[in-house]
């Protein structure tokens, strides 16, 4: 419908061969909301084009010489999203579940505006690369000039329905400013793969990412650096 090929499309051994474990069922209607990711972000069941990317359970993200990846963890150590950092630009993505019907990143933005309102920032709606988009300056909390007035963070709030999964990415650095950046952190973006996976789960809920071994060994890594900065002094000097 919108030029995005689906893999199952394919006959015989090759459709069988190519089908990736979690995969979106084939029969999946397609949403309006495609026509929004022609180029990306994809599905598993499309014919996904090759790229280097690394496996983190619900997402598959881009990474290159540019492209460095930083998990956003609570203070209890849970993960609440992935940023890619893409030289003076970064891109925070998180992963939803939704119903077959589109709509849930249209249900969403009105959530944003109204938080973003509440928090006193400006926030405009933009028709970007991924269809509707928010445009926003968010207060940075604690953060004044020196005439006392409120300072805020310029941020791109976009977002694509795909197959039962929404991908919700928040822009930050120049890619949220500058034109000519833009169009490289969209490009991330554009390269993710979103696995919902076949697993029941409720509309909303973010989809639950993993990780590998190796980065679980430089997670540890930051965390031991983070704890012996924030210890007090004597703490330090006995550890």
């Amino acid at each position: 419908m919108f030029g995005r090929r689906k893999k199952s499309e394919k006959t015989g051994a090759d459709a069988v061969e190519e089908s990736p474990a979690g995969a979106a069922p084939a029969d999946e209607p397609e949403k309006e909301a495609d026509r929004h990711r022609v180029l990306g972000p994809w599905d598993p069941s499309e014919d996904v084009p090759e790229y280097p990317r690394v496996d983190l359970g619900c997402l598959r993200v881009p990474v290159g010489e540019r492209t460095q990846i930083r998990f956003d963890m609570t203070p209890e150590n849970r993960i609440i999203g992935v940023s890619l950092i893409d030289g003076p630009s970064m891109v925070q993505v998180q992963a939803f579940a939704a119903p077959k019907t589109s709509g849930l990143w249209d249900e969403m933005r009105e959530e944003l505006v109204e938080q973003i309102t509440k928090q006193g920032g400006k926030v405009e709606p933009f028709d970007g690369a991924f269809g509707p988009e928010l445009r926003a300056v968010v207060p940075v909390q604690g953060k004044k000039d020196e005439e006392g007035r409120q300072l805020g963070q310029p941020m791109r709030f976009i977002g694509v329905d795909g197959p039962r999964w929404v991908l919700r990415g928040v822009i930050r650095g120049e890619g949220a400013v500058k034109p000519e950046v833009m169009a490289q952190v969209e490009e991330v973006f554009q390269k993710i793969v979103v696995v919902r996976g076949d697993d029941p789960v409720p509309p909303r809920e973010m989809l639950r990412i993993t990780v590998p071994k190796e980065i679980q060994e430089q997670i540890k890594a930051q965390q031991a650096k983070r704890a012996e900065k924030a210890a007090p002094d004597g703490a330090a000097r006995k550890a």
